[in-house]
């Protein structure tokens, strides 16, 4: 059961390895662009900057690797850990919606609201208007994972951790170990991973 449960997730991202990479050291372009927030006040990823950096996070309301299910605790039980973590060291942390295909349904901005309220986020849960931060980054999945440095700098890009996979023999905590590697100037070894998740339900032309 365990195994059909995890082909059945594997089913739901296996496609995106096709799309290429945002490469490590590329700038962000338009860092100054305003997101709608469901959780406070509208916000650029210039004002979510801190000190030593930016991270965010492509997520959404329904999708089983971000909210759980019966065989995997879901990766947004992460989240308010990862914020405080990031908070404590002077990074930005902050979810990116970006599932346009799904805005009139369950990732409508009203359903967002009613999430980040019914899950206690502490971060901003922007909404992604027309995919365009998503299109911009190459983002693959919910979620995805995208560490920039203060100088908008990609440092680190895909999972947070690999415990969605069954057969791990070692956790790897790929987010917390970047994290840590920047904040000593070390290099961030491994500095990309394949992002884990469902697709981005982006608007099809």
């Amino acid at each position: 059961m365990l195994k059909v449960f995890f082909y059945t997730l594997f089913s739901l991202f296996i496609y995106s390895f096709s799309w290429s990479q945002t490469p490590i050291g590329s700038l962000l372009k338009n860092p100054k662009t305003t997101f709608k927030n469901a959780n406070g006040p509208s916000a650029s990823l210039v004002q979510e900057m801190k000190k030593n950096g930016l991270i965010i996070v492509f997520s959404c309301n329904t999708c089983p690797f971000v909210v759980g299910s019966k065989h995997f605790p879901g990766w947004e039980k992460q989240y308010n850990d990862l914020f405080d973590t990031s908070l404590k060291n002077d990074i930005g942390f902050v979810l990116m919606n970006s599932n346009e295909a799904k805005r009139q349904g369950d990732d409508a901005f009203e359903k967002m609201e009613s999430h980040a309220k019914e899950n206690n986020y502490k971060m901003g849960y922007l909404l992604d208007e027309n995919s365009i931060l998503a299109n911009e980054l190459l983002a693959k999945t919910t979620p995805h994972v995208f560490f920039y440095n203060a100088r908008f700098e990609l440092v680190y890009s895909g999972s947070i951790d690999n415990i969605w996979d069954g057969k791990r023999k070692k956790e790897h905590h790929y987010l917390k170990d970047a994290i840590n590697s920047h904040l000593n100037s070390k290099k961030i070894k491994p500095a990309s991973t394949p992002p884990k998740g469902c697709s981005i339900k982006r608007v099809k032309p």
